[in-house]
């Protein structure tokens, strides 16, 4: 009797989360490709923001999540291809995420860096520019405490650089499929050509990698950076096993784990695809939500 009762309280709760997960009252608000005026890019910067169902009727400030985009993708991709807003609108509304606003700006092929002639400084740029204007112009905490940042693919690459290097600014980092590279790959790309790299971090000369890739290196940096910096951070990095960037993944995991930085390294089956991220966004929600209402 205690099992059936059991069953039926766990179908009666799932019901239950998910008519309310599709009502209408918890559907929050999109707006798309908006634009930040960057003196520093001397362009517009283009972004996309979720706004939790009750932002238009409370007077509260909100926990953020910077979102951002892989290489071939835009400001509307999380949403077009992610499917963002729904996954928020569910687990808001079932309490496995506490409200959040969510911002996806447009990076093009920066790669998140200033490049290495400085002629395109879009690391400055997020946040010299960017990060104030959005938190002066939402009702959102600015403090570090209810900032995070995120990425796929590229996105989680500018995830984890950010991270690093910005620790003070952000209380955690979801970085899904990251393009995380060993020299080895990255000499290999810059030779090619590959991915707009020679215009983000130079040329190679005699096979020496240029110190802009030096200066923004993730294994460089979570090999090198301060303990205390990189612990004043929590991490969620998820690749799939048939994803080409598992190798770095895997380096990137091996060496947190050799240095005791405190992360949580997961790998399930997929590739490099929206399907695979769409459930990597969901359950970095989940990891995020007790940092931020902890």
């Amino acid at each position: 009797m205690k099992v059936i009762n059991y069953l039926m309280f766990s179908l009666l709760f799932f019901t239950s989360g998910l008519l309310i997960a599709q009502n209408p009252c918890f559907r929050g608000t999109v707006k798309e490709s908006l634009i930040v005026k960057s003196t520093i890019l001397g362009r517009d910067i283009k972004y996309s923001i979720y706004l939790p169902y009750d932002y238009n009727t409370s007077n509260r400030s909100y926990p953020v999540l910077y979102l951002l985009h892989g290489s071939t993708d835009n400001e509307v991709s999380w949403i077009q291809f992610g499917n963002i807003n729904s996954t928020a609108d569910r687990l808001i509304a079932s309490g496995e995420s506490a409200p959040i606003i969510i911002v996806m700006p447009d990076a093009g092929l920066t790669y998140y860096i200033n490049n290495y002639n400085d002629s395109v400084r879009y690391e400055d740029a997020f946040f010299a520019e960017f990060i104030p204007i959005i938190e002066k112009t939402y009702r959102i905490r600015e403090v570090k405490r209810f900032r995070a940042i995120s990425g796929l693919s590229m996105g989680g690459y500018g995830s984890l650089l950010y991270a690093f290097k910005h620790s003070d600014m952000f209380a955690a980092c979801l970085a899904f499929s990251a393009a995380v590279r060993n020299d080895s790959l990255m000499i290999k790309r810059l030779r090619l050509g590959e991915g707009n790299s020679n215009e983000c971090y130079g040329k190679l000369v005699e096979d020496t990698l240029p110190e802009t890739w030096r200066k923004n290196s993730i294994l460089d940096l979570a090999a090198k950076l301060p303990l205390k910096q990189l612990n004043s951070v929590k991490y969620y990095i998820d690749c799939g096993d048939k994803d080409e960037r598992i190798l770095g993944n895997s380096l990137l995991n091996f060496t947190l784990n050799a240095r005791k930085v405190t992360h949580e390294f997961r790998v399930r089956e997929g590739d490099h695809n929206w399907s695979y991220w769409r459930q990597s966004m969901e359950d970095g929600l989940k990891f995020l939500s007790p940092i931020f209402q902890r």
